[in-house]
């Protein structure tokens, strides 16, 4: 491999080094600032104002608790985002991959795709907010 083809990968690589590097910060800094002490984040304003949890509700707390190890308490607080995180994880490795090996990166999901998640975390915000999906609460 000649001195080219190595920093024409480095730049390929460029991107998702950044991205990589902006939300380790993003979680290093929620697992050193806890959620649950007043003052350092911001209300939801869905839940200020109507009392009702976001599919977000819960999502620093459940960063926080992922961040430390706590897999119980991370999906506890928002198992949702606990998939997004994951899901992150993946695409992230598939676009490293390609970017390796030249090839651009590609997410094209189909519009199905699209809807059934939409539908998935409406359903999880209507449940979370029911009597019975109290085991859902943040």
């Amino acid at each position: 491999m000649n001195a080219d083809s190595r920093s024409t990968r480095a730049g390929r690589l460029a991107a998702p080094a950044g991205v990589l590097v902006a939300v380790a910060a993003a979680f290093a800094y929620v697992g050193a600032v806890d959620p649950d002490e007043p003052g350092h984040y911001p209300v939801c304003p869905l839940l200020r104002v109507t009392g009702l949890y976001c599919p977000g509700c819960g999502g620093l707390r459940s960063a926080h608790a992922f961040v430390h190890g706590d897999l119980p308490a991370a999906l506890h607080a928002n198992a949702v985002a606990v998939a997004g995180y994951l899901l992150f994880a993946a695409l992230w490795t598939v676009w490293v991959v390609r970017a390796a090996r030249g090839r651009p990166p590609r997410l094209d999901p189909r519009p199905a795709v699209m809807w059934t998640v939409g539908a998935l975390l409406l359903l999880f915000t209507v449940v979370r907010n029911l009597p019975f999906g109290g085991w859902l609460h943040p």
